[in-house]
């Protein structure tokens, strides 16, 4: 993930939250946090304690996210330089102070004026990580709504939606080796009509949280948990025709170890005292049990995200 996909995120961040972008520049943003977001971020919960008794307005924090720290502290060093320069000119002492002041000076409830906290996001980075975990935790379920094509001129005629139950599954192949597969699917709650590669279609439209003006939605026939029980038996019977030769070869490897470890442990109790054979046959199992996690092949399914999706026509 490079400096420009990093910094993309953390705008899409800011305007899916609400907060809002003081500065921009292609090494950094300075970004006026919405009260959802500082609530995840800031790590202040006596703060957001007192706001909640209290019932005033909060004060949110202003963050200075830097995504090229090098590009950055140069341009911040000339910047003081000129400003230096600037300074020793008669007259010019105030006016410089007073531009330094406003560069590094953050606001800050009331009078009270401190410096804008600075965070470094590069990918591994503790911030960006936190941010990552509040998208995911933020967006693991939405409800949109397609943008019509064309608006409608008559007030009383109304485009029929279908509501679509989208979800992404990550399937993981797991044995000595690991393989992961994302799966896309989306049903139709009217229909029952499943669809593969669901967010391909999704990616093509515009989406909005607003219901649009002239749209019903048509009667549903499918509950959302029944839809999910369908999905995961489409994806289970396209699962067992899958190739899984990969766990043969997993399951002779296993069975490998498990010969090697039970030879070397079986002569190691022949030659032990009677007194230490309890813990050696409890430390024999230990290692039975981390061979087979390390080597038996197993296949697990996990949900990465989903939502309602209520898209132009019945189908």
């Amino acid at each position: 993930m490079n400096d420009k996909q990093v910094q993309r995120f953390v705008a899409r961040y800011a305007e899916a939250t609400g907060s809002r972008i003081v500065e921009k520049s292609p090494m950094h943003l300075t970004v006026k946090l919405s009260p959802a977001a500082d609530r995840e971020l800031t790590n202040r919960p006596y703060y957001w304690s007192y706001v909640d008794r209290a019932g005033v307005e909060p004060e949110t924090m202003t963050y200075v996210f830097v995504t090229d720290s090098q590009r950055y502290d140069e341009q911040q060093l000339r910047q003081a330089k000129a400003e230096a320069e600037a300074a020793a000119e008669p007259g010019s002492l105030d006016q410089a102070a007073q531009s330094a002041l406003a560069r590094s000076i953050g606001f800050v409830h009331g009078s009270i004026q401190g410096r804008t906290p600075r965070e470094d996001l590069y990918f591994g980075s503790r911030k960006l990580d936190q941010l990552f975990a509040a998208a995911r935790s933020g967006g693991s379920y939405v409800c949109l709504f397609q943008e019509p094509e064309r608006r409608s001129l008559h007030p009383l005629e109304s485009v029929a939606y279908t509501a679509w139950l989208g979800v992404n599954l990550r399937v993981e192949f797991a044995c000595d080796m690991k393989r992961e597969e994302i799966h896309s699917y989306g049903i139709s709650l009217a229909t029952g009509n499943i669809q593969e590669n669901f967010h391909e279609r999704l990616s093509g439209l515009k989406l909005t949280p607003k219901l649009p003006a002239n749209v019903h939605a048509a009667r549903n026939g499918v509950t959302p948990a029944r839809a999910m029980s369908l999905i995961e038996g489409h994806l289970e019977r396209k699962l067992r025709s899958a190739d899984f030769s990969w766990a043969e070869g997993a399951s002779r490897r296993l069975q490998e170890e498990l010969d090697i470890l039970a030879h070397y442990y079986d002569r190691l109790l022949e030659t032990a005292e009677e007194d230490q054979r309890d813990a050696i046959a409890a430390q024999f199992e230990t290692r039975r049990q981390e061979i087979r996690w390390q080597y038996e092949p197993r296949v697990t399914v996990s949900a990465i995200n989903g939502g309602l999706f209520h898209l132009e026509g019945i189908e």
